[in-house]
């Protein structure tokens, strides 16, 4: 609250605040400083743009000193910088002087030094009269205010921030505890007669408790300081007075002007013909508005400081987050270096291995090398001294012997043996490009599972028997998500299946079954796998079916009108259409109402597969069940067979009923509400969807949503 009690001028606690038109404050002596007299000489030019008096300098005072300075510095820079530097107006005319740049407030307010008064001029009020015109510009919106004849006493005093500013350097200025070694110390609480000691309620219990030695010390209130505001000061306040009458209390509430005023105001001043209320009444309707007006920015306060808690547990989870990160980073790199290191063992026994392989062949290359050498140089001096013998029978005894063996011997040094059988290079090269393009490109992905999304439930809903499912993934998620799989049980609590994978946030399954209850739940899944599934949200299809005639698989000379509810035919050639519902469980019921029926045309009226053949009489086919009637009687046909003639027709205005009973795999057949011969069809199973063929002599409404007949409504078997 400091900052709502100091004055925007001086930065100090407010002394003597009057309110500025503008509703801000400002000190009484501050607005004596930055309050701004301007002559009627001066209201049309700038003071530096004046034609300048031969006389006008040679007059003593502030006013010509301020004008020789401007003189002086005139050849340089521009008007705007000597105007900043200039007085608009000698402070000898007014008491005031203008704005200096080189003395500012705390809050960057450019205010004059105070200098010396001339003899006869007021400090607190301009003098009266109509010759010079007085400003106050507001150092918080900087609105300008002009000075009645009155001056700043014009102005009404502040006296409710005033007495607030006492409270404030009242508590401020409370006693405090001359044991303490806190800094700063506590407020004391209470004050020892006897040891002249002020205490704090910690420090009196710990070093001045009421037993032993101290049991008769008398603790008494601790005193206000010396010079600080007292009760007795702030009880005794005097009751503000008319600033126009200053021996009137206010009494009354200009509505028009927003302002207390006494009796006086309204009898001879300018408030007489304004609007006006009672003081206490306009009082007590004010303190209620900015009571109410409190209770918003309470509420605020109450958010905002929910959000520095949620905020600050940010921090520790940052904190806390950053850390196990750090030390699962130097895990990770670690093990790194391990399978690094772990590696370069296995190709350095690698090259161990290759260099004793090549040293052992290479050595046992030399080694037999050596030792066929060995036996050539001795063949080669024995050959030597036989040939140096005389004798020549003895040598030719001999000389075919040597001359094989020589020969044999230099069979030996084939092609090849003298050179080497390994190569002094390793062909080994190690490929460590694309680890260290590895290494460089090493950097952090995602290292957590994604999430659990979480279930829209308003926007989850069914429509007959199809249900839409809306998820989203919680707020400050930053784990990348590609997508998302839904699953779906079989409307019998079975087991889960995957209906769809993909990155939307919605969709709509189609399809179902008809009064069923399924269990539905959603995760998601990006490059680290999958994450973990959402709450199960539980779905309940519609009872009745509402569905209508199908354009799309309609055969093309089907004619459909009434939002696909009415069909009839452009041939005289029976075709098919059917419904847009699909039944594979349950117990259903839907009418067709006839609304033409010229020269006895054979409708057909039943149910049929997806694929039926639609260019001929519903049930001709091995995939359609169906009744044709004429206005006469009726047939059940399937696969062209004809069964079950029953007597009675339709006519305009009749109503066929189609009743499908999958939990006993029947199908009933009515007319006009009396059921039509016998069970037409047993042990119908698998997908079926209500069919009709006609030709263009007939034209039927389709009527669904209906409840089983009472006469054939079947018990609701108990759920499990």
């Amino acid at each position: 609250m400091e900052e709502e009690l100091k004055c925007p001028v001086c930065g100090s606690l407010f002394r003597e605040p009057i309110i500025l038109p503008c509703s801000h404050n400002v000190c009484l002596p501050c607005a004596r400083t930055i309050a701004v007299q301007t002559p009627e000489r001066e209201q049309h030019l700038p003071a530096l743009l004046q034609p300048r008096a031969p006389g006008a300098a040679a007059g003593p005072g502030p006013a010509a000193g301020s004008e020789a300075e401007c003189a002086a510095g005139g050849g340089s820079g521009g008007g705007g910088e000597h105007a900043d530097k200039l007085s608009l107006h000698s402070e000898s005319d007014s008491g005031y002087g203008s704005y200096t740049p080189s003395l500012k407030s705390p809050n960057g307010v450019r205010v004059l030094p105070l200098g010396p008064a001339p003899a006869g001029s007021s400090s607190a009020a301009l003098p009266r009269g109509a010759g010079p015109s007085s400003s106050l510009t507001c150092p918080q919106c900087h609105r300008s205010a002009s000075l009645d004849p009155r001056g700043l006493r014009g102005f009404p005093r502040n006296r409710l921030l005033e007495a607030i500013v006492q409270r404030y350097q009242q508590g401020r200025a409370a006693a405090k505890c001359q044991l303490c070694d806190r800094s700063p110390p506590e407020a004391a609480a209470v004050a020892c007669e006897q040891c002249e000691v002020l205490y704090c309620a910690a420090c009196q219990l710990k070093c001045h408790p009421t037993r032993g030695p101290f049991a008769k010390h008398r603790l008494l209130p601790p005193p206000s300081l010396p010079g600080g505001p007292g009760k007795a000061a702030a009880g005794a306040r005097k009751l503000p007075t008319c600033a126009d009458h200053e021996l009137e209390n206010y009494s009354m509430y200009c509505v028009s002007c927003a302002t207390p005023v006494c009796y006086q105001c309204l009898e001879e001043g300018k408030h007489g013909q304004h609007e006006v209320k009672a003081l206490g009444a306009m009082w007590k309707q004010h303190k209620t508005q900015l009571s109410q007006a409190l209770n918003g920015v309470s509420d605020k306060a109450k958010e905002a400081k929910e959000f520095l808690v949620q905020l600050k547990n940010i921090l520790q989870q940052i904190q806390e987050n950053g850390l196990d990160y750090e030390a699962c980073l130097v895990a990770q790199c670690d093990a790194l270096v391990d399978a690094l290191t772990r590696q370069k063992a296995k190709l350095l026994t690698k090259v161990t291995k290759e260099r004793e392989h090549k040293l052992k062949v290479v050595w046992d290359q030399i080694n037999h090398c050596t030792l066929k050498l060995r036996q050539s140089t001795g063949l080669m001096e024995y050959c030597l001294e036989v040939i140096k013998e005389n004798d020549p029978s003895g040598f030719l005894q001999i000389s075919d012997a040597l001359i094989k063996r020589v020969q044999v011997s230099q069979e030996q040094w084939v092609k090849g043996a003298l050179e080497p059988k390994v190569s002094p290079e390793f062909d080994l090269t190690l490929d460590s490009e694309p680890l260290l393009q590895s290494i460089h490109q090493l950097d952090f992905i995602q290292m957590k599972l994604p999430p659990v999304p979480l279930l829209q439930l308003e926007k989850c809903c069914t429509r007959n028997n199809s249900v839409t499912l809306a998820w989203r993934m919680p707020p400050f998620t930053h784990n990348p998500v590609e997508g998302y799989i839904l699953e779906l049980d079989d409307g019998d609590g079975g087991q889960f299946r995957e209906v769809y994978v993909g990155k939307e946030t919605l969709c709509t399954i189609d399809g179902l079954h008809f009064n069923s209850t399924y269990n539905a739940r959603v995760k998601a899944f990006n490059s680290s796998g999958v994450g973990p599934y959402s709450k199960t949200v539980v779905l309940q299809t519609s009872d009745v079916a509402w569905f209508t005639f199908d354009p799309s698989s309609a055969h093309r000379d089907i004619v459909l009108s009434n939002d696909n509810q009415t069909a009839t035919c452009s041939s005289y050639d029976d075709r098919v259409v059917l419904g847009t519902a699909a039944f594979s469980k349950g117990v259903h019921y839907w009418e067709l109402h006839v609304d033409r029926y010229d020269n006895h045309p054979d409708p057909a009226f039943g149910i049929a597969r997806i694929n039926v053949v639609k260019d001929m009489m519903l049930g001709k086919d091995d995939k359609a069940w169906a009744m044709y009637v004429d206005n006469n009687r009726s047939w059940f046909m399937h696969c062209n067979s004809h069964t079950s003639r029953t007597e009675g027709g339709v006519s305009k205005g009749a109503t066929v009923g189609v009743l499908l009973d999958l939990n006993k795999h029947s199908l009933t057949f009515y007319i006009n509400g009396q059921q039509q011969g016998p069970s037409a069809f047993e042990n119908v199973e698998g997908v079926f969807m209500p069919a009709l063929s006609l030709n263009r002599n007939v034209q039927v409404t389709l009527h669904t949503g209906l409840e089983v007949p009472q006469s054939v409504r079947q018990p609701k078997l108990p759920s499990n």
